[in-house]
């Protein structure tokens, strides 16, 4: 199995420009800013009817929080939002950003290295998972299982594949695992997959990138437009949503070839007759 190179990792997101559209991968393909914005909303609403059976959230930990766009929403609904992230370019846009909320505290940590204080009722990680070779993605959701209060959970957002796994190396890198795939991973760490929700605004926009990309390596360099031509097929994929996502699966076209889910997590409870077997 391919492993990642977390040196290279490091380097690329010390090196990303903090933006709307830069920690979603859609810099570059001439996307207006309310193409990230869309999609972050849409996700909003996504977590927010996955949580609404949840209790309140008092402690919410957010590892790798980027430039903190999900720390403040989590920061609306919760007494205290501890904000991590590596990157020292997205961390300086985090800091700034937050520095007048007194519930989120900022912390410039690498996520393996991080030690939280205290537990918590919801810890988000939003697309952290596949920066992570297999190994570190076991010991990091064991870690993190044990900082779960009674009833919380952990609510992973993770670019996904639709079959097996796929690593891609060089100046970005990532691994890319199925469904099923996180689903045993889960379970390792005794983790129990409560529910699993495909992100269909990730879906949607990723159509664009995949389009924006055929596009870009089809059309010589003086007609692209970029620019005009991003405008067009955000406009297009927005007037088909939803229905658009659903035209690949009607005719078994594997497009995009990147999917996304969310997954809900809560830790293992033993069961109660295994107690009181252990008590005769």
């Amino acid at each position: 199995m391919l492993q990642l190179e977390y040196s290279s990792t490091n380097r690329y997101w010390n090196q990303a420009k903090p933006s709307f559209l830069g920690p979603y991968m859609m810099e570059g393909f001439g996307f207006p800013n309310r193409a990230g914005l869309f999609r972050f909303n849409e996700e909003k609403r996504l977590i927010d009817r996955l949580t609404s059976q949840q209790a309140p959230e008092r402690r919410v930990l957010d590892l790798g929080c980027g430039i903190g766009h999900w720390a403040e929403y989590f920061a609306e609904r919760s007494l205290e939002v501890v904000a991590v992230e590596g990157s020292q370019s997205f961390f300086n846009f985090l800091e700034n950003r937050t520095a007048l909320q007194t519930n989120i505290k900022a912390v410039h940590c690498k996520v393996m290295d991080y030690v939280p204080k205290g537990k918590f009722d919801l810890i988000f990680l939003g697309g952290l998972l596949m920066y992570l070779n297999e190994v570190d993605v076991i010991v990091i959701l064991q870690r993190l299982a044990l900082l779960l209060n009674p009833g919380g959970i952990i609510l992973c957002r993770e670019s996904t594949m639709c079959e097996g796994i796929r690593t891609t190396l060089g100046d970005y890198q990532a691994t890319h695992r199925s469904t099923e795939i996180y689903s045993d991973l889960f379970r390792q760490c005794g983790l129990t997959t409560e529910q699993i929700e495909e992100n269909i605004p990730y879906v949607l926009m990723q159509m664009g990138c995949e389009i924006m990309n055929c596009w870009k390596s089809k059309t010589p360099s003086r007609l692209k437009m970029l620019t005009a031509t991003g405008h067009f097929v955000y406009g297009a994929l927005r007037l088909g949503n939803p229905w658009i996502t659903r035209i690949p699966e009607m005719f078994r076209i594997d497009f995009p070839q990147l999917k996304n889910h969310f997954f809900l997590l809560k830790m293992n409870l033993p069961s109660p007759s295994a107690g009181d077997e252990s008590k005769n």
